[in-house]
């Protein structure tokens, strides 16, 4: 998703998606969290995003420590982000745990933008697959911002027509960005009050654990067909309506779980006790 231009670290407060979501996602779950358990405010965790986020890491140091959020939700053994997402929950339990505010709000912060990504319908197209078919080398080549930008080729013909099949009218990267940019406005002026973060939520986390409920929702967003909606029509009304009434109130709903998994796992005193929860894929 986009999280705005990354040149300073306030970009993306109005029309930063990963922004917007974690502000809604805050609020829905500062009633969850135990008294006395100490969780980063809204002002924190926006701190991590932007220039100081995962995408500006992209920006900065282009394939040195970049996350990579993708997942290939038609292959069961693409678990990188899984594990990435839970290895953000470990850390964030660890510092609401120790009190340390500037390590959770990092933790939150980057969890937040990882889980949102892997929910984003373009994040399940294979892009590293394909830009290594097109560069003929692995994504870890690409050390400079140019590299990044402009593919090689063996030839200038190979190579003019390896950068429009990704920049090009409906390249790979050219509808990626306009997905994203097609949500950004889409949600810039909403009111997101869908999906509230309940008891029900916290029962079958409490019951699941995180992971099997992740992996439902991915699921859940890829057979939307939504990325593919868009890439034979474009941004349409039925889009924007779809992604307003059902995609981001799942995208908040999974970063809220995400919290709240880390926070099940602090010392700290836990709010309910699971009687029966629902299936992993039948979280409200």
């Amino acid at each position: 998703m986009y999280s705005g231009t990354t040149f300073r670290v306030k970009s993306g407060r109005v029309m930063g998606v990963h922004q917007k979501i974690d502000r809604v996602a805050r609020r829905r779950i500062a009633p969850h969290v135990p008294g006395g358990l100490a969780f980063p405010s809204t002002k924190e965790i926006l701190h991590f995003e932007g220039l100081n986020g995962p995408d500006g890491i992209k920006r900065k140091s282009p394939a040195k420590d970049e996350p990579w959020h993708y997942i290939d939700p038609t292959r069961p053994n693409d678990t990188a982000l899984l594990d990435m997402i839970d290895e953000h929950i470990r850390n964030l339990t660890h510092a609401l745990d120790t009190g340390n505010m500037t390590r959770a709000a990092f933790e939150a912060a980057w969890m937040a933008h990882a889980i949102t990504d892997g929910l984003t319908p373009p994040h399940h197209y294979p892009l590293a697959q394909k830009l290594e078919q097109l560069r003929g080398s692995s994504i870890e080549t690409r050390t400079s911002t140019k590299e990044k930008i402009i593919l090689p080729g063996q030839t200038r013909w190979e190579q003019l027509a390896n950068n429009w099949e990704v920049w090009g009218a409906k390249g790979v990267m050219t509808s990626h960005f306009g997905f994203e940019l097609g949500v950004a406005m889409t949600v810039a002026g909403a009111n997101l009050k869908r999906h509230q973060f309940g008891a029900v939520d916290k029962l079958a986390l409490e019951a699941h654990g995180f992971r099997p409920l992740y992996r439902a929702l991915v699921d859940q967003v890829f057979a939307m067909h939504m990325y593919t909606t868009y890439q034979k029509h474009g941004w349409t009304t039925a889009l924007a309506n779809q992604t307003k009434q059902e995609l981001i109130p799942l995208i908040i709903k999974a970063v809220c779980l995400g919290w709240y998994s880390a926070i099940m796992n602090t010392t700290a005193p836990q709010l309910i006790t699971p009687t029966k929860a629902p299936e992993p894929g039948k979280v409200s």
